[in-house]
């Protein structure tokens, strides 16, 4: 948008910083965090503090530096609000998890480490978030974010002060920080709905089984080399001597991976599904759904654990749904996806829920390209926060724009 453009949306935009700002005591505060939003959402190549303030009529660079870096405001508080305000509104069917690379120089911004990086496809000097959001066919919007902290960062108690790291944060791993998001969306009031999440979350049982611990049903991608039986297969103890301990029951076949499992019946057995509409027309492929028992340490320790120990087990694995897709030319299965829904959901619900993630890297696309979210300078772990829950909000309140059939564009 060019200045023109922001002008008209003044009255708009300030009524929704009144009321998503509203746990930030002091005006003045609230009117710089208004100022910060038309500067995300203003023309221009960088949308760091500097470059912004100086495109800004009202552009006060030393105050906006004070408001994100230092003002003490309570990020969660905002975010909390911006979720409740259009969660509602863009009616999601999905709750997706994923994270995103924010590559650096130096050593010294809250929780940078050499890691893996997406934004740039290789092990480099990022930080890396982990975030939640809300997804229909339509729209999506983060709900919240997380900082991953890597475990170097647990101990350097140098490079912590400098960033002003909270004592209570520490090194705690992605997948745990994605249950804490959902933990925290559903206790701000907020309707969980279909758990979706790429291989990096849905390959980790541990993680399966805290979903399913909160009664909540999930989509989620896995590797084609996870080991399953199928759900046939029936556990068997051997015949007991009558000395010692029984023998506990077991599955006398060996695991197949789930590639070998999902080939089985060629690809004659995979049916065709469209799951929306791209730029080039229909998006379409062909699938099978199967019930399948993953095993595995992991999966015979929780469910080991969800008998009440190895003496109350009956050996038997849960069953999971698998879908897999079959993309035409390939000699084998291409994607692969674990489900707590039942093998008698249709297909296409099935399809479309494993592929709502395609929102969720629009949604990034247009907060790095559009709104700056990459774009912040600062190194301390409240900067951080407040530039990505501002950049949250001036995304929330475009989308709410688009989705209102009310809404004028700007001329």
């Amino acid at each position: 948008m060019d200045l023109g453009e922001i002008e008209q949306l003044r009255g708009e935009l300030a009524a929704f910083v009144a009321e998503v700002f509203a746990s930030v005591p002091r005006r003045d505060q609230r009117a710089k965090g208004d100022c910060y939003l038309r500067g995300l959402m203003l023309d221009g190549r960088r949308k760091s503090i500097q470059p912004m303030a100086e495109r800004l009529p009202d552009g006060d660079m030393q105050a906006l530096q004070q408001f994100v870096n230092q003002s003490p405001w309570d990020h969660t508080a905002v975010l909390q609000a911006v979720a409740l305000k259009t969660v509602a509104v863009v009616d999601p069917q999905v709750w997706v998890i994923d994270d995103v690379s924010f590559p650096k120089d130096g050593k010294m911004s809250a929780a940078v480490a050499r890691q893996w990086c997406g934004a740039l496809g290789k092990q480099a000097n990022c930080q890396v978030a982990v975030s939640l959001h809300a997804a229909c066919d339509t729209a999506s919007v983060p709900i919240s974010w997380r900082l991953f902290v890597p475990q170097e960062w647990a101990d350097d108690e140098r490079r912590r002060a400098r960033a002003g790291m909270p004592d209570a944060v520490g090194h705690r791993e992605k997948w745990r920080l994605a249950l804490d998001l959902i933990d925290e969306a559903i206790g701000w009031g907020l309707v969980p709905q279909v758990i979706v999440a790429d291989a990096g979350y849905g390959q980790i049982a541990a993680f399966r089984h805290a979903l399913a611990e909160r009664g909540l049903d999930f989509v989620v991608a896995v590797r084609s080399d996870e080991s399953a039986h199928p759900a046939d297969a029936v556990p068997a103890a051997p015949a007991w001597s009558g000395h010692g301990r029984k023998p506990a029951a077991r599955y006398r076949g060996k695991a197949s991976s789930l590639k070998d499992l999902a080939a089985e019946t060629g690809r004659k057995s995979y049916r065709q599904a469209t799951w929306r509409t791209g730029s080039k027309g229909p998006m379409r492929s062909r699938f099978r759904v199967q019930s399948v028992r993953p095993a595995g340490v992991a999966a015979r320790r929780h469910a080991m654990a969800g008998a009440g120990g190895s003496a109350a087990w009956d050996g038997v694995l849960p069953a999971l749904t698998l879908l897999t897709e079959w993309s035409a030319g390939q000699k084998a299965p291409t994607e692969y996806w674990l489900t707590s829904l039942g093998a008698g959901t249709a297909l296409r619900r099935l399809v479309r829920l494993a592929k709502m993630r395609w929102r969720i890297e629009h949604d990034y696309r247009e907060m790095k390209h559009g709104l700056g979210l990459d774009h912040f300078e600062g190194r301390t772990w409240r900067g951080w926060h407040h530039h990505v829950t501002l950049v949250t909000a001036a995304h929330a309140f475009l989308t709410l724009r688009r989705l209102d059939p009310k809404a004028q564009a700007p001329v």
